[in-house]
């Protein structure tokens, strides 16, 4: 099979920034190629056009049209245009897409088209108590109802995702994947009374919340230490241009002092850092289904993390990590000081995190989860 994906990110270093979209499609492609399938992605939003092939991936990078008040619409007809010439020349069969903002609402490739649901712009607003911008909600209901096959990472974020729309369509779930075997062995000794968080520092997944998680945990235990890992963000509420500097504030003088904010490290160095890692911590607001969590599990983490929606469909309370409102300050801070002091218990839940990752989330179990999907939506277009 042919498969194409069509996103505003990917992680490559000729591609740009990119977050959980592009690290689930990294996966996913790994997944499938191992299966003997052919995979092309076409990232747009680049600062020009491109081809290459690398790691068995044809790559396909894309520059926005520049027209103000038409750029969307032109973009998306050189995107169609480039879809639609790979159709001819038989190297697409069936493409993927991201819901964010709705970039297949005005394209109408010549092959079947999959929405897989990492969380639009319009499910974040609502999950932040944000309003989302009307062309945003237009464009990414639009793609919806014109796709011919929709998925989402999580049942959660489909129900929520029907209700925002009105959609009386349904969703497959499929979560997103990690390779195992990227993320095995233990590659560094674990350091006593470390504390890991790693993604965007940013409000919506509790970075406000957790200095003042951290100030609790620091009052029992003055050896923790809090190590933060990933991109500083601007904060939207607030227009804050920092996020670390924010936090700075909301710490303790003498915690703060055993914080250390180290900022973004390369993909594949993060595995050194969950590694040492004694605990890691998801105090998080809004995700669809975050793929950090699966790779701390993987790597048999004790992990404390939100308890909101999408969250029960990774983590099982009390049997392979702990789920806390974010909000719930001194909740937090007992679990994760009690996974600081039972290393036994620790282990127990990194034993168990690892177990769910090998059946639900590794790329060849994922990936035969969106062939047979694939498959389905080709035999219906034939």
């Amino acid at each position: 099979m042919k498969i194409a994906f069509l996103t505003p990110e990917f992680p490559h270093p000729k591609m740009g920034p990119a977050g959980g979209i592009g690290t689930s499609i990294l996966n996913l492609s790994k997944g499938l190629i191992g299966l003997g399938h052919e995979v092309s992605v076409l990232v747009y939003g680049q600062k020009e056009d491109g081809f290459f092939v690398e790691d068995g991936i044809s790559f396909y990078s894309i520059k926005n049209v520049k027209l103000k008040g038409f750029s969307r619409l032109l973009t998306q007809n050189k995107i169609q245009k480039l879809i639609n010439k790979l159709v001819k020349e038989s190297k697409i069969e069936i493409l993927e897409a991201a819901d964010w903002t709705g970039i297949t609402s005005n394209i109408k490739p010549k092959c079947p088209v999959v929405i897989r649901l990492n969380g639009s712009d319009t499910y974040f607003c609502h999950l932040d108590n944000r309003p989302v911008k009307f062309w945003n909600k237009f464009h990414e209901k639009r793609a919806l109802q014109n796709a011919n096959g929709l998925l989402s990472v999580s049942q959660y974020t489909a129900a929520v995702t029907k209700e925002l729309f009105s959609l009386e369509r349904d969703f497959t779930i499929i979560p997103n994947s990690i390779d195992i075997n990227k993320f095995s062995e233990s590659v560094a000794n674990v350091e006593e009374n470390t504390i890991l968080y790693f993604g965007t520092l940013i409000r919506k997944k509790g970075l406000l919340e957790l200095p003042l998680i951290f100030n609790e945990v620091y009052k029992q235990n003055n050896a923790a230490k809090l190590i933060l890992i990933g991109r500083d963000s601007s904060d939207i509420i607030s227009a804050n241009v920092s996020t670390w500097t924010m936090m700075q504030s909301l710490f303790d003088g003498n915690a703060l002092k055993n914080v250390n904010y180290i900022g973004s490290v390369a993909y594949d160095k993060i595995r050194e850092h969950i590694s040492s890692a004694s605990v890691c911590v998801f105090p998080t607001f809004a995700e669809a289904l975050p793929v950090s969590w699966i790779e701390a599990m993987a790597l048999k983490k004790a992990i404390v993390a939100s308890d909101i929606g999408w969250a029960t469909e990774v983590i099982d309370d009390g049997v392979n990590g702990f789920l806390v409102h974010p909000k719930n300050h001194k909740m937090y801070a007992d679990k994760v000081l009690e996974l600081l002091e039972n290393k036994e218990l620790r282990n127990q839940f990194g034993t168990e995190a690892r177990k769910k990752v090998e059946q639900k989330f590794s790329i060849e179990v994922v990936a035969k989860q969106s062939l047979a999907f694939y498959q389905e939506e080709l035999n219906k277009h034939k």
